[in-house]
């Protein structure tokens, strides 16, 4: 089961973290996985650093933000103060901000459309900065939301490769909050594995045990670490 009791005060966040971890363990055990081959993202979009430095002492050394430029005000501090971390965009990604993103991020999880290709590899280029770059899907065709479509999905995971000369390492899904996720976390991996990559973005604190059992090797967990915002 996923932690369903989470922790309402920050205060209480390295508990939090160490229940998903031991989640996170069971749910590897049980799919015969190695605990190394699941990366945690802590989402700690909205939290301030005072928030986030306990879950860094606990040992947490990968975090995940929505927007650039909430990241931008609380993470070079950080990162400044703490060796090894790395940073995930999450959310989604304008243009515009491209040049921002592939300085600070190691990660951006919300490739989306040929523009954003277009300015991540100019700005890739210019920087000599390669962060990990997983494209969107929108397994539930929800207008609503950002992400590819299923259907275009290899040609557009083509077009990454073959028209922006993007290096990219995986796929991201969000499954429909009134949809039962492991079809689309199914969906997600078989897209991957015809494609060669290698990278699952999947599932978040409701679910990433099911998204463990179908192959994520990342979950991005928020409120089961930091408590309800």
């Amino acid at each position: 089961m996923a932690v369903d009791n989470v922790p309402p005060l920050t205060s209480d966040s390295p508990s939090g973290l160490a229940a998903v971890e031991r989640e996170i363990s069971r749910a590897c055990r049980d799919a015969r996985r190695e605990r190394a081959s699941v990366t945690l993202v802590a989402v700690s979009k909205t939290f301030d650093a005072d928030a986030i430095e306990p879950v860094i002492h606990a040992g947490q050394r990968v975090f995940g933000e929505n927007r650039v430029q909430e990241a931008k005000s609380k993470w070079p501090d950080l990162m400044a103060k703490h060796q090894g971390l790395a940073l995930h965009l999450i959310g989604p990604l304008q243009s515009n901000k491209a040049k921002e993103a592939v300085a600070l991020f190691d990660a951006i999880h919300s490739v989306d459309r040929a523009s954003l290709c277009e300015a991540l590899a100019k700005e890739i280029v210019k920087q000599d900065r390669h962060p990990e770059l997983f494209v969107q899907l929108n397994t539930g065709e929800e207008p609503q939301k950002a992400g590819i479509a299923p259907a275009d999905a290899d040609a557009f995971i083509a077009s990454c490769r073959d028209v922006y000369g993007l290096r990219i390492s995986g796929l991201m899904c969000i499954p429909p909050v009134e949809d039962p996720p492991a079809p689309h976390f199914a969906l997600t991996a078989k897209i991957a594995a015809r494609n060669g990559l290698k990278l699952l973005s999947m599932g978040m604190s409701a679910d990433f045990e099911t998204a463990i059992q179908l192959g994520a090797t990342h979950v991005r967990v928020g409120s089961a670490i930091f408590g309800h915002r």
